[in-house]
């Protein structure tokens, strides 16, 4: 089950991840298979937990794997999932993602 932010509850839907990522990646150069695979990848996370997820988990979880699979895709998916509603929104979560992809050592 899903928890939504409104307190409802609800399936998981597949479907739902799917949109968003393909919105998100939307004239880019990512396969369908990676969508997929994306998307599974986050159902297989989500039943692991068990019991009741967050729209919150889900978002984060879609955000993890977009990061590695398309950063603009990435920050497609966070400016809806975050809200962003300013250009420094942007230059925050390109930081961000900037320092995430540097190596670490």
């Amino acid at each position: 089950m899903v928890r939504k932010s409104d307190g409802t509850r609800q399936e998981f839907d597949r479907e739902k991840v799917l949109f968003g990522v393909l919105a998100a990646i939307k004239g880019r150069s990512v396969e369908a298979t990676q969508v997929d695979r994306l998307a599974t990848e986050v159902e297989h996370e989500l039943r692991s937990l068990g019991g009741e997820v967050t729209t919150s988990q889900i978002g984060l979880s879609v955000l993890d794997r977009l990061r590695v699979l398309d950063e603009v895709a990435y920050l497609r998916f966070a400016s809806v999932y975050k809200n962003f509603d300013a250009a420094a929104d942007f230059a925050s979560e390109l930081a961000l993602l900037s320092k995430l992809a540097e190596p670490s050592g």
